[in-house]
């Protein structure tokens, strides 16, 4: 009991039992028991004038706390001793004054050396609240200064209890001396804007101006769980999950639970793999799960039991006697792992947002049956807290890896985005742990390539006929407006200029150079542009050509028609494939995941990529090599078919040709940091990317016809095993309509460095409907050849 304890404060204590003796003298003036009670009270106090008068002496209350507590018994029964936490006290103030059998145990657990003082409560508080409870008293002011007040009491564990405290007011009144200073509504107003400024609140009410006299009634309840909740809220809302926040989220745990030994760990549980791991953003917290293991499948490292309530059911799992587990599976590696580390019992309790498991909270302690399926239920107050913070710092991570990807690896196909992030969660672990560490190249091995184009056939051409149109209409126009400009002077290089327009007309009559353009508008800004700009003395007329001259040679004018007539096509053409083949993308991920990426040029190119390596947590086998390169002949039907039902709403009814390149030899490819592009790896994988650049120019052999062909798909292949494969899906696109019946199987002229290809040519099924959706599997090929032998 320290009555000191505040240097400065605007009261003289007096604590006083005045309001009670004067109940009492009220009591006394009746009958029976009540009164007779009453009387012995009275007449027990009467030699001590100190209880009316009050007293700030700390050693006389403590020589009379007999007489204090059977005074009290009415406020204080000695049936509630036991269970109320209670005393008097001042309010504000580390007073506490009879305190009940419930108060004194809790404090004497708390050890000799604790000192009871109220939480975040400095000086400044509690002379501003001072000052409010005597404006509320005595000037009827409503300022509402309360906030929740607590101690922080250790028990006899060691482990922190939280108490809020609760003041009655009813027996003490405030009293003012004669250096109180009188307070008008305008000085209200002044200190109800002025909180801070505590001078200001010391002018007002000096120290020791007004008297206490009487005593406040303290209530404490337990309010543990509610406040380690409350720290615990205001505690996860940073953004670094580090080693002090770990050890406060570790205190609210132990003070729920009640245990001084408890631990806590998490383990992460990453859906694309289908594996645990150490947390990357909490690379401190151990997972008592996996004991070291970096990251391990979630079949092996948690029992089939445990596993399937987690995983599949969202569900805590307890065990409350480890040793016992053990014995009766001596085969779990979860619960050997557990004794190695010392765990007698356990709580797991799995963390899911948005129906994602995103890892698993682990609550361990060395003792048996501390953690079990009873108190593992106290977790639900908690864990909405501990889920949105463990999402909050998961998308946080994630942007942190979308940022080097980004960075460092370019925008990547979801199919391959695991790996990449994988290795970005490695830099960002090795940055929390203070680590240098080099961002390797991605490899994916084992893999089998699968090519194919949709080239727009005689598109050059188009382009330069185009040009050539676009010139020729230009200089036509400008010829007459420069003559006539020049008609005037008798400058022999003015005139000069109107030779070389005439001589530009005859040079784009004929087949146009890889460089005439560019020539012809070098010459045009160099030379002729120029002299129309600063020709002077035309009149309006002429003026009015040159302006209109200009203004149809800009980009947008009509000597660009035939040019932007040929990008427009080829750019509908290629945005219609590229949407098509991109949608259609989505099926066949969802069938088997694999890599995929597409080109525009004068027509779409497509690479895919497929094998084990890219898709480790899903099985696969050559069955879903077949269904994708079932997938690739469809899509090429569809995307010709679209074509042609497009073709007569283009500005240039340009034509297309199909072509597949078959390679059935698996491969490695690498990501190349310095190109953000996957290429194949190893000098003899470089023969499959030879053959691509150089087949679509290819010709049959011992013709100089050209291998693709306008309403033919081209499939370019080496071996018979391939023939066979492909000869089959043939057949059944076939009897699907989507392919006629000639097939021509040819041989293609050696390539430079390339020799020994075959191709087979198909002609394709142009419907008067428009193109199908539906995609056939190799099951459902299998399936009509069986019904076709039957039948």
């Amino acid at each position: 009991m320290n009555f000191k304890r505040y240097t400065e404060t605007p009261l003289q204590l007096s604590i006083s039992f005045h309001m009670v003796i004067e109940q009492l003298e009220e009591i006394a003036r009746g009958e029976g028991f009540p009164a007779q009670r009453a009387q012995y009270l009275l007449k027990l106090i009467e030699p001590y004038p100190e209880f009316r008068a009050g007293t700030d002496n700390a050693d006389w209350i403590a020589a009379h706390v007999n007489i204090i507590s059977e005074l009290l018994a009415d406020l204080f029964p000695e049936m509630l001793t036991r269970n109320e936490i209670k005393a008097i006290t001042v309010p504000f103030q580390d007073i506490l004054i009879n305190p009940t059998k419930r108060l004194q145990q809790i404090l004497a657990e708390a050890g000799p050396a604790f000192d009871i003082t109220i939480r975040d409560f400095n000086d400044h508080q509690m002379y501003v609240n001072t000052c409010c409870i005597i404006l509320n008293e005595h000037y009827g002011t409503n300022f509402n200064f309360s906030r929740p007040l607590f101690y922080d009491i250790p028990n006899a564990q060691g482990i922190m209890k939280h108490y809020r405290i609760l003041y009655n007011a009813d027996y003490m009144e405030m009293i003012p001396t004669e250096r109180a200073v009188k307070i008008t509504p305008d000085d209200i107003e002044l200190l109800r804007d002025n909180f801070e400024d505590l001078e200001l609140w010391k002018k007002f009410f000096p120290p020791g101006s007004w008297i206490l006299k009487g005593f406040a009634i303290v209530n404490l309840y337990d309010a543990t769980v509610e406040n380690a909740i409350s720290a615990l809220k205001g505690s996860l809302l940073g953004i670094d999950y580090d080693d002090e926040l770990h050890v406060k989220i570790l205190e609210v745990f132990r003070s729920i639970y009640k245990l001084p030994d408890m631990k806590l760990g998490f383990t992460s549980f990453d859906e694309a793999d289908n594996k645990f791991n150490v947390s990357a953003f909490t690379p401190a917290v151990k997972s008592y799960l996996l004991n070291n293991e970096g990251q391990e499948e979630c079949f092996e490292a948690i029992c089939e039991r445990s596993m399937s309530r987690i995983v599949f059911d969202r569900k805590y799992f307890a065990i409350a006697d480890v040793p016992k587990f053990l014995s009766d599976s001596p085969g779990n590696v979860m619960a050997r792992r557990f004794i190695e580390q010392g765990i007698k019992s356990v709580i797991m309790a799995p963390v899911v947002k948005n129906n994602h498991l995103l890892g698993v909270i682990e609550l361990v302690s060395p003792n048996i049956g501390d953690l079990n399926s009873v108190n593992a239920n106290q977790l639900q107050i908690v864990m909405p807290y501990i889920t949105d913070t463990i999402d909050r710092q998961l998308s946080y991570m994630q942007s942190q890896i979308q940022a080097i990807i980004q960075n460092e690896y370019t925008t990547i196909h979801p199919s391959v985005y695991w790996k990449f992030r994988k290795e970005a969660m490695k830099a960002i672990t090795a940055h929390a742990e203070k680590r240098p560490y080099t961002l390797k190249e991605i490899t994916f091995t084992d893999v089998t390539p699968l090519y194919g184009q949709i080239d727009i056939k005689g598109s050059s051409e188009t382009r330069n006929r185009s040009v050539q149109i676009d010139l020729q209409d230009q200089l036509t126009a400008l010829i007459p407006i420069v003559e006539e400009i020049c008609s005037a002077s008798s400058d022999e290089n003015l005139r000069q200029n109107i030779h070389n327009l005439q001589e530009l007309v005859m040079d784009v009559q004929s087949a146009l150079k890889a460089d005439t353009e560019q020539l012809i508008q070098n010459y045009l800004d160099t030379h002729i542009h120029p002299l129309l700009r600063n020709a002077e003395n035309l009149d309006d007329n002429q003026r009015e050509r040159v302006n209109t001259y200009f203004m149809e040679a800009g980009k947008t004018g009509d000597f660009h028609k035939n040019r932007r007539k040929y990008e427009e096509t080829v750019s509908v053409i290629n945005q219609k494939m590229a949407s098509l083949i991109d949608k259609a993308q989505i099926d066949a991920q969802a069938a088997f995941p694999h890599y995929y990426e597409r080109f525009k040029t004068d027509g779409i190119e497509h690479n895919m990529y497929i094998g084990a390596s890219i898709v480790p947590a899903k099985t696969y086998d050559d069955t879903k090599l077949y269904n994708l390169r079932l997938w690739q002949l469809q899509i090429m039907c569809q995307m010709e078919l679209e074509h042609r039902f497009l073709q007569a709403d283009l500005p240039y009814a340009l034509e297309v040709a199909s072509l597949i390149l078959v390679y059935s030899q698996e491969m490695s490819i690498r990501f190349r940091m310095d190109e953000k592009h996957f290429d194949v790896d190893g000098s003899y994988n470089a023969r499959f990317e030879i053959v691509k650049k150089r087949i679509d120019k290819a010709v049959i052999k011992g013709t100089t016809e050209r291998l693709t062909m306008v309403g033919k798909l081209t499939i370019v292949y080496s071996n018979h095993d391939e023939e066979e494969e492909y000869l089959q899906y043939l057949h059944f696109l076939q009897q699907k309509q989507l392919l006629e019946n000639d097939i021509g199987m040819l041989e293609v002229e050696d390539l430079q460095g390339v020799s020994g290809l075959k191709a087979l040519r198909v002609g394709i099924c142009y419907n008067a409907s428009l193109p199908v959706r539906k995609f056939y599997t190799y099951k459902e090929m299998l399936d009509h050849q069986k019904k076709i032998i039957t039948a």
